[in-house]
């Protein structure tokens, strides 16, 4: 009997009840070793497969990615909802999808090449998809990860302390998690990269500087 056979052997007729069993089950279905789905979902295997053991709850953050690494809604994993059971279209709604941080609102910017589906409870009208085109986010972020952006033209840096933003500085685009420090009276930003081979950038008062927006969530990752 192959791999395959004796997956579909073992696996139950319906999903169990527990969020563990239900992400368990439908990635077995999808014939996806735990390894495979925790680089779809870009969570640690031993949490993933403590989370499939029901010894640990999936933070709302990690359950998100789960749903979008196997293609069901989150209410399927939690087991919510009437006929979630069901074999269901997913409902989705289209967003710009760019290759570069637009300069301005996403919906007027001359850059859009196509758009992306995501989940309806995702979609807003001020949000916009982002492809990421380099490394310096790796190990969070990957060359060609598909990111949900909030557009916060503006916004200050203190508001969104440790989050990964889409900003502008001498007029320049870049994709970095946003810190601030104080030196004296002045003010410094700083721009980090994820990746431990990408220096930080310092950002003071010279400098011109605004962000567009603020990351979401991964809402597509290529194997």
């Amino acid at each position: 009997m192959d791999f395959m056979a004796r997956t579909q052997a073992r696996q139950p007729a319906q999903p169990p009840a527990s969020t563990g069993g239900r992400v368990r089950y439908f990635r077995q279905k999808q014939d996806l070793t735990q390894t495979q789905l925790a680089a779809r979902a870009n969570v640690n295997q031993g949490y993933l497969s403590s989370i499939e053991r029901g010894d640990r709850s999936a933070r709302p953050a990690t359950l998100r990615a789960i749903a979008v690494a196997l293609g069901v809604p989150e209410a399927v994993l939690i087991g919510e909802g009437e006929g979630h059971d069901a074999p269901q279209q997913l409902d989705t709604r289209e967003l710009p999808l760019f290759g570069s941080i637009p300069m301005g609102p996403p919906s007027n910017s001359q850059e859009q090449l196509e758009m992306f589906p995501v989940l309806r409870h995702l979609w807003r009208a001020d949000r916009y998809c982002l492809r990421c085109e380099f490394d310096s986010m790796e190990p969070t972020l990957k060359r060609g990860d598909i990111i949900l952006v909030d557009y916060r033209p503006g916004v200050d840096p203190v508001f969104v302390q440790g989050r990964i933003c889409a900003c502008l500085v001498d007029g320049r685009a870049t994709l970095k998690r946003v810190s601030v420090e104080k030196e004296g009276e002045r003010k410094l930003i700083i721009l980090r990269g994820d990746n431990p081979a990408t220096p930080p950038a310092l950002v003071d008062q010279t400098r011109e500087f605004a962000i567009q927006g603020v990351a979401v969530c991964l809402v597509s990752r290529e194997l």
